[in-house]
C-alpha cells in the first residue's frame, strides 16, 4: 500500500455559547488541521492536529512542507523504522529553525505522524490500539525517536520496560470488557453561569460520571472558590473533582489560590501557571503538596516533559497526541513517564478519538494505571466513528484505524 497523494484540510467548528471557554481562551473555535494520506488503494490515512481556529491555515501550510518525503512510500516499509523517518522530519534544518520541536511546525508534524499511524492500522484492518499491542517491543520502539532522552531512557531500557510488562498483559485486558473510564470536562466551562454548572453536575452524575472538572482562573478568586464549592456540594464528597486554571496565574497567585481551593479537596489542580515554567511548577508542586499538579496540555515536546519529570514539577502527565509530535512522541513520553513513575492522563484536543486507543495501549502494554480519560463531546457529530461513552466509560473502538476520519 503506497502513499500516492497528500491532501490537507482546514476544518473549523463553531461552538454553542460558553462551550469550550476557559480563563485564557474565552471565545474558542475548535478546529483541526487535517493530513490525508491517499494511497493506491481505497484506503486513506487521516491525521489531526488541534487548533482554536485562527492560524489553522498556517498549520496546514506546514503540513504541505513536512509531508513531501512520504509520497511514494509503502506503509509497512515506512513504519518499520518510523523513528528514523520521524527524526528526519522533525530535524529538517529549515523547519527545525522554526521550532525546534514546538509551535506551528510541530503541530503540523502531529497531523502527519497521526495520519501515518492511522493508515498503518487501516492497512492491517485493525483499530490502532490493537495494532500497537500486536507489535513486539522492538517493533514499537522502532517507531519512536528517543534522541535527547539518552541519560534517562535508552532504546534498550524502553524495550526492557515493554518486555517486563508483556507477561502481565492478560491481567489488564479486562479493560477491553469494561471500557475505559471517562471524566466529564464539560460541566464547568469558564463562561457558564453558576446555575448551569450545578445543573450540568447533576446531569453528569446521572449519566454515571463520578469525576468532573471545573474551569478556574477568574480575575476574582472568590468566584473560583464559590463555583468549586457549588460543584463539591452538588456532587458530594465521594466525587472526584479537578480544577483547571489554563495557565492564568503567576506563581504567587497560584500559591495563594491553590491553597484556598484545597478546601474542596481537588484531585488535581491543572495548568496553574505558564506551561513553559518548569521551576514555577516545581515551586507550586512542592508548596501545595499533598494537593497535586497536572499539566502537559501545552507542553510541546518530550525534552520539556523530561525536564518536568526530573524537576518533580507535575504529578499527572497530560500529554496530548495532537499537540506533541503525534502518536510517536506521545508513546515516547508515555514510556518516559512510566519509567519515572508519573501517571499519564491525556488531554484530548482530538475529543478523545485517538486517545481512547492510546490509553488502552498505555494500560495494557505499559502497565500505566487505568485512571480515566477526559471526555469532551462537542465535535462528536462531525466524526465518522465518534467515541462512544456508556455509563461514563469509553467503549472499545472496533473499526480499523485511529477513529480520526471526519465527515465531508
Amino acid at each position: 500500500m503506497h502513499i500516492t497523494t497528500i491532501k490537507v484540510y482546514d476544518k473549523r467548528f463553531d461552538l454553542p455559547e460558553g462551550v469550550g471557554s476557559d480563563a485564557t481562551h474565552t471565545t474558542p473555535q475548535y478546529a483541526y488541521a487535517v493530513c490525508s494520506l491517499k494511497t493506491d488503494t481505497s484506503v486513506t490515512g487521516t491525521g489531526l492536529a488541534f487548533t482554536l481556529g485562527v492560524g489553522t491555515d498556517l498549520v496546514c501550510k506546514a503540513i504541505d512542507y513536512l509531508s513531501v518525503s512520504l509520497k511514494g512510500r509503502e506503509i509497512e516499509e515506512l513504519m518499520s523504522d518510523f523513528g528514523t523517518e520521524y527524526r528526519k522530519m522533525v530535524d529538517s534544518p529549515s523547519f527545525r529553525w522554526l521550532g525546534p520541536h514546538k509551535g506551528v511546525v510541530h503541530l503540523a508534524l502531529a497531523a502527519v505522524v497521526n495520519a501515518c499511524y492511522d493508515l498503518w492500522a487501516k492497512s492491517r484492518n485493525v483499530p490502532l490500539w490493537q495494532l500497537l499491542l500486536d507489535l513486539t517491543p522492538e517493533q514499537l520502539v522502532n517507531t519512536l525517536d528517543l534522541s535527547y532522552l539518552e541519560e534517562v531512557l535508552t532504546r534498550d531500557q524502553a524495550v526492557t520496560l515493554l518486555k517486563d510488562n508483556f507477561s502481565s498483559r492478560p491481567t489488564r485486558k479486562d479493560v477491553l470488557c469494561t471500557g475505559y473510564k471517562g471524566y466529564d470536562t464539560s460541566v464547568g466551562w469558564f463562561n457558564f453561569s453558576d446555575e448551569k454548572i450545578v445543573a450540568n453536575t447533576k446531569k453528569a452524575m446521572d449519566s454515571g460520571f463520578t469525576a468532573l472538572k471545573l474551569k478556574v482562573g477568574s480575575d476574582d478568586p472568590v468566584r473560583d472558590i464559590r463555583r468549586a464549592g457549588l460543584i463539591r456540594k452538588t456532587a458530594g464528597e465521594e466525587a472526584t473533582i479537578m480544577v483547571d486554571a489554563n495557565q492564568k496565574w503567576n506563581v504567587p497567585q497560584a500559591l495563594d489560590i491553590c491553597r484556598r481551593l484545597g478546601e474542596i479537596n481537588p484531585f488535581w489542580i491543572e495548568e496553574p501557571t505558564h506551561p513553559d515554567d518548569v521551576l514555577g511548577h516545581q515551586t507550586i508542586a512542592k508548596a501545595i503538596s499533598p494537593l497535586k499538579v497536572a499539566t502537559g496540555e501545552h507542553i510541546p515536546n518530550k525534552v520539556i516533559f523530561k525536564n518536568f519529570f526530573q524537576a518533580k514539577a507535575m504529578d499527572f502527565c497530560q500529554v496530548d497526541a495532537v499537540r506533541v509530535g503525534g502518536v510517536s512522541e506521545f508513546l515516547t513520553i508515555s514510556l518516559l513517564s512510566k519509567s519515572m513513575g508519573i501517571p499519564v492522563v491525556p488531554h484530548v484536543g482530538d475529543m478523545g478519538q485517538i486517545h481512547q486507543h492510546l490509553v488502552l495501549f498505555n494500560h495494557i502494554g505499559m502497565n500505566h494505571e487505568h485512571l480515566f480519560l477526559e471526555h469532551i463531546p462537542h465535535l462528536q457529530q462531525y466524526f465518522v466513528n465518534p467515541a462512544r461513552i456508556v455509563d461514563a466509560y469509553y467503549q472499545i473502538p472496533q473499526v480499523a484505524g485511529s477513529s480520526s476520519d471526519l465527515k465531508n
